[in-house]
């Protein structure tokens, strides 16, 4: 009675943790806004919104890194929506961080659109778009087609993201499992289901890398699924940083595959057989007990020698093992977030720790799985406890120095879509504990019942005897067949006491969170850190995800509308908290006059160190484009937007007090 109220508190406790984790995915599906960029559009030529008196001859844009271009990263569009850059933009005079991109001769006078598309340091594709007049600024209507190129294609972008997430699967699965059997139970190597989830790991991380190394090429792009087989793309993928990490990967997975023939030819070798231990008179053995104890030691020094080859073999492959995931850790932290921003010398090698943490628990726990199942003895548990706890440690330190790293800012934990993944995956790892914590109870009862806690022996399958001979009835053979898969069916499920199954139980609940941290890490590479992604354009792309936010007004062409946004720097200055009025007039496509006002929370105009003003339509992907503003007196400014096309967009006002209090305030507005 008792054991039966044991079990239905852990299953209480499961679904419990189940629930949980239920409500996380829900949080992430949820909270997950799009990316924002990885590299920012610092200044261009012509300037943003600026009316040129003659027709350039080119168009150029200065980033604030690094960036990667394609045949049509830059295009420029009339008013009328049609090309009249020359394509084929390149770096000006030799600056990665720069694009160019010549013009047509004859321009008309009128508002020009600049629709671009690169992709940044950190291997991610940012794009955006912004407008300059020739002679007079004029009425634009730029097609909705044009500006697709700055969005990936959905296919594509949903590809791309499940071939990154199966190559963490991959690579957690490959390294982990090898280094449990190496460290835990060198013994499973000898076992079908190890080996054949090492192959599932290597496989998997293969596939999945040539599959993110073709669709590199049109998720830049924003192309269709049918350009994955464009050999000039993915020459050009490979051209760049991350088609060189995957290259790397691809080489390295060559090593592995070699690396693996060696762990189970080496470790699934037994142990040379010791002589067998002579047999004498009892009498005689009992009489002289200094013989005894002299010839027991001289046993133990044989058992020692025979041994010592495969301990020297388990170090080889350990040593081989671990700068193999090392290296494979490299070809992920080389091209993401850890190698651009601050503290690059620090960041790469933790972020390589976290990854290999990271596959020494996941991985492992696939492992444990098995080696539960074939009927390990409590010793091997143990063991991984150890590993998983001191990985835990690990994962949790280096964590906290990407979440300072990459956040930058409290508020970045929710006001950004890179924070609110953040504090999902923290949530699943915490439930992962907890489960840990529910296992290592099951752990404990296991050590508790000497019987179960012992390994439990292979069942050895007798070979038929004389009634299977040669040219017996086929139907008595298959008999004979099923009776020796039950006797081995049932050798294995001797390990599942009571005790084993709860302990694998929750496990597999532990594996099955697993796959939603892997999942929730994918998106937070996808997703723009904190600290880069400037918070006019989060702000814009939060604004329309908002429950319950207030619709948005509708304005009427040749009216002036007043738009107010309150903020509040939570700084302790004068100037921290009151209301940015925004004044548009006549409202609607075209160029627009706009006002900015802020006021304190007395109502009495006040001034700020800095305030930026921008426009973002974020159903055509466009912006956001920065307002040039004018000073007109204390708290007062003005200046031109130039708003092409009609929708509901997004204004901006972001606003420092002080040297470390800023905040962004948004609202939303429809044009036409």
């Amino acid at each position: 009675m008792q054991s039966a109220g044991l079990e239905k508190a852990s299953h209480r406790r499961i679904a419990g943790v189940l629930g949980v984790l239920g409500a996380l995915l829900a949080l992430m599906l949820a909270g997950a806004g799009p990316a924002s960029a990885h590299a920012t559009l610092d200044s261009t030529d012509p300037r943003q919104n600026s009316v040129v008196a003659t027709a350039p001859q080119e168009v150029t844009l200065t980033f604030s890194e690094s960036v990667s271009l394609s045949s049509d990263s830059v295009r420029v569009l009339d008013p009328a929506g049609k090309a009249v850059d020359t394509g084929n933009p390149g770096h000006a005079d030799g600056k990665g961080n720069t694009a160019r991109v010549g013009l047509k001769g004859g321009l008309a006078n009128g508002t020009y659109t600049v629709a671009w598309r690169a992709v940044s340091d950190d291997s991610h594709p940012v794009g955006g778009a912004f407008t300059f007049s020739i002679g007079t600024p004029s009425d634009t209507s730029v097609s909705a087609t044009a500006l697709q190129g700055a969005k990936a294609d959905g296919l594509v972008a949903a590809l791309y993201g499940t071939g990154r997430t199966v190559a963490y699967a991959a690579f957690a699965l490959l390294a982990g499992v090898a280094a449990f059997v190496l460290v835990c139970w060198p013994a499973g190597t000898t076992r079908r289901p190890v080996q054949r989830l090492l192959m599932t790991g290597w496989t998997a991380l293969l596939v999945s890398t040539v599959a993110v190394l073709m669709l590199r090429g049109p998720y830049e792009r924003g192309t269709g699924v049918g350009q994955a087989f464009d050999l000039s793309l993915v020459r050009a993928t490979l051209d760049e940083r991350i088609g060189t990490a995957l290259a790397a990967r691809l080489l390295l997975l060559a090593a592995a595959g070699v690396f693996l023939s060696l762990l189970v030819g080496q470790l699934g070798q037994p142990p040379r057989p010791l002589p067998a231990k002579p047999a004498g008179d009892p009498a005689r053995d009992d009489a002289d007990d200094a013989e005894a104890a002299e010839a027991a030691e001289l046993r133990a020094l044989e058992q020692r020698v025979a041994e010592r080859p495969q301990r020297e073999a388990r170090l080889g492959l350990g040593v081989a093992g671990l700068v193999l995931a090392v290296a494979l850790s490299a070809t992920w932290v080389g091209a993401d977030h850890a190698s651009v921003g601050i503290q690059v010398w620090l960041a790469l090698p933790l972020g390589i720790l976290h990854l290999i943490a990271m596959a020494l628990w996941l991985g492992g726990l696939a492992a444990l799985l098995v080696a539960l199942r074939e009927g390990v003895g409590a010793e091997v548990v143990d063991r991984f406890s150890r590993i998983a706890f001191a990985s835990v440690a690990v994962l949790a330190a280096t964590g906290v120095y990407q979440s300072w790293r990459g956040v930058g800012s409290w508020g970045a934990l929710t006001g950004t879509s890179y924070g609110r993944l953040l504090l999902v995956k923290t949530g699943c790892v915490a439930v992962m504990v907890g489960v840990a914590w529910i296992s290592r109870s099951w752990l404990a009862r296991l050590r508790s019942a000497p019987a179960e806690a012992a390994e439990v022996e292979r069942a050895e399958v007798p070979e038929p005897a004389a009634v299977a001979a040669q040219g017996e009835d086929p139907v008595r053979q298959a008999q004979l067949a099923r009776q020796d898969a039950a006797r081995a069916s049932a050798g294995r499920a001797r390990g599942l006491t009571p005790t084993r199954a709860g302990l694998r139980r929750s496990v597999l609940v532990e594996a099955l969170v697993a796959v939603a941290v892997l999942v929730v890490t994918t998106m937070l590479t996808n997703s723009p850190p904190g600290r880069v992604a400037g918070e006019v354009t989060a702000g814009a792309a939060a604004a329309p995800a908002g429950v319950g936010a207030a619709p948005a007004p509708q304005t009427e062409p040749g009216r002036t509308v007043e738009l107010r946004l309150p903020y509040d720097t939570k700084g302790r200055t004068p100037n921290a908290k009151g209301t940015a009025t925004v004044t548009l007039n006549p409202a609607r496509t075209g160029p627009n006059e706009v006002k900015l006002a802020l006021d304190g929370a007395d109502g009495q105009p006040v001034d700020v160190p800095e305030v930026q003003l921008a426009f973002t339509l974020p159903d055509r992907d466009l912006g956001p484009l920065p307002v040039a503003l004018t000073p007109e007196g204390t708290g007062r400014w003005s200046g031109t937007a130039q708003l092409p096309l009609a929708g509901t967009w997004v204004v901006s006002v972001q606003i420092r007090s002080s040297d470390i209090d800023q905040t962004t305030p948004t609202q939303q507005f429809k044009i036409g």
